[in-house]
């Protein structure tokens, strides 16, 4: 009997996790692969929503845990962490021993693992690289992109890039995003309790799923760092004057988050009984979805807008330059960081609905990535010859 080819896949935080998990639960009962699992940085913190539970519940089991984070939230303790990362990493491949090793996006654990595959000889398989977005996060996925000996890209525009970049046509792949895999499945009739305590929260003035609501996800723009804690007062200010419901996501924990989460907790404590607003640090996969689908608007800057929204047909305000060169659909509108204009444009999109659009996949994104993963030989030798 072929020996299995022993895949390992670093998960990094919580959308890190949401995107792969069909893929992942498919590789785990594939008999041709043995799949390893790793989780660092937010996945194992609980105030980001720690998702041991979710894992859990899907019949996974974690190989290694990995806390790397330095607190503070800022440049520097984001530049310690992924060189924390890369040591403990190392510690953790040399145990495991895999064949292949999976990262996945754009963020600081990624060129950590990158990094680390790399020294150590081992093949890395890179998901959605080729993509721009006009952030650090784009510099840092490209140099992941020249470390990686596979590409499954997830529009047909990022393969183009990648190829561009000079890497062998015949190991870029345009496969889809695997969460379009997650939506194509889910019943959206089921209700969301937001009660659940899993979900850590509710906090704030309970939302009425049944009146209109807003989705606000606002991540740290590391680029312009300083501009964090404008961007968080701008969409803060305009959700008062709005006075519409609203369930408020924690941010991510990269480089500016400490302003972002600091203006959340203020206002938080001092939310008037008038104003509707809940506070969560996460949601499962099908229920997130359940959510954004039924919202009549997601306001921030989370990719979620330009990929997920797009397949649904929410309508999205994309604020500021986050995901500035990112493709995106008809359904997103995209406004600079300034109050009055949040404001108007929230107004805007919340009366609107959106056809569905493919721009990221048709929900076959897994099945395509483990037939590609299959085709690999399992000769590290032959592996790199093919690079």
């Amino acid at each position: 009997m072929k020996k299995k080819i022993k895949i390992c896949f670093v998960i990094v935080n919580r959308a890190n996790y949401g995107r792969v998990r069909i893929l992942l639960k498919k590789l785990n009962k594939n008999p041709k692969f043995k799949l390893q699992l790793v989780l660092c940085s937010s996945t194992v913190l609980y105030k980001y929503g720690n998702i041991n539970e979710v894992i859990r519940k899907d019949r996974l089991k974690p190989n290694f845990k990995i806390h790397s984070n330095f607190e503070g939230e800022n440049l520097i303790s984001m530049t310690k962490s992924a060189g924390h990362l890369i040591s403990d990493l190392t510690t953790c491949f040399e145990n495991l021993n895999p064949d292949m090793i999976v990262t996945i996006g754009d963020r600081f654990e990624t060129i950590a693992t990158a990094i680390t595959a790399t020294y150590l000889n081992k093949y890395l398989v890179h998901i959605q690289g080729g993509e721009l977005s006009g952030s650090i996060d784009e510099s840092i996925r490209h140099a992941v992109t020249k470390f990686a000996h596979l590409h499954l890209a997830a529009t047909n525009k990022s393969r183009k890039n990648i190829i561009q970049m000079g890497e062998n046509p015949k190991n870029v792949f345009n496969v889809g995003c695997p969460s379009i895999d997650e939506i194509s499945k889910i019943n959206f009739n089921k209700k969301v309790n937001l009660l659940d305590k899993s979900y850590g929260g509710g906090t704030g003035n309970l939302v009425d799923l049944r009146k209109k609501y807003l989705i606000c996800l606002v991540h740290p723009n590391t680029k312009n760092y300083k501009d964090n804690e404008k961007l968080i007062n701008n969409v803060i200010n305009s959700l008062i004057k709005l006075k519409m419901q609203c369930i408020f996501l924690w941010p991510n924990i990269d480089a500016g988050s400490n302003f972002i989460s600091k203006k959340l907790r203020s206002l938080q404590q001092n939310l008037k009984e008038n104003l509707k607003i809940n506070f969560y640090k996460n949601f499962e996969n099908d229920d997130y979805y359940r959510l954004l689908k039924n919202s009549s608007c997601l306001v921030g800057n989370s990719s979620s807008g330009i990929r997920e929204s797009s397949y649904l047909g929410v309508p999205v305000v994309n604020i500021g330059d986050r995901q500035q060169h990112r493709e995106r659909g008809k359904n997103v509108l995209d406004v600079k960081n300034d109050e009055k204009a949040i404001l108007k444009a929230i107004k805007v999109q919340s009366n609107k609905r959106f056809k569905s659009q493919k721009i990221y996949g048709d929900g076959n994104s897994s099945d395509r990535m483990i037939k590609i993963l299959s085709s690999v030989d399992n000769n590290i030798n032959k592996i790199f010859h093919k690079k």
